[in-house]
């Protein structure tokens, strides 16, 4: 994992996902990047895919004007968020919060390598306020 900060889009995966959401008009890469997570299920969760998940919670976050990164690596999406002011469905918003609760369950990827590191409290951090940002 290509990963500098605890952020959601500290990381090489975040980022690359986003080169597809600059491509869209709605939130339909949003939607899948969250779908991705919840058709894992209670099966391992690899780190890409709740990687591209966070970025893509950030983005609704972003949308409700509550995000919770803003520098360098986020300002092509905060250009794609001026450009496009969805407001995103409180079913969607649930899809988010359920990625972030199984994207900090047992079996995920990521929660190991942020451990690993050392550095979990941070990234849980930044993850609860994914989780505030994301109530309606």
């Amino acid at each position: 994992m290509g990963a500098w900060s605890h952020e959601p889009f500290g990381n090489d995966t975040a980022g690359d996902w986003s080169y597809g959401l600059l491509e869209t008009q709605d939130l339909s890469s949003i939607e899948s990047a969250l779908d991705a997570v919840a058709e894992v299920g209670e099966d391992y969760l690899e780190a890409d895919l709740a990687s591209e998940a966070i970025g893509a919670i950030e983005v609704l976050a972003k949308l409700l004007g509550k995000g919770t990164q803003n520098d360098a690596y986020t300002e092509d999406i905060d250009q794609w968020v001026k450009d496009h002011p969805i407001q995103p469905s409180t079913e969607l918003l649930a899809k988010a919060r359920r990625a972030i609760e199984r994207i900090q369950s047992p079996d995920s990827e990521l929660l190991e390598l942020w451990d690993e590191g050392g550095e979990a409290d941070a990234w849980k951090d930044s993850l609860q306020q994914l989780l505030t940002a994301t109530n309606p």
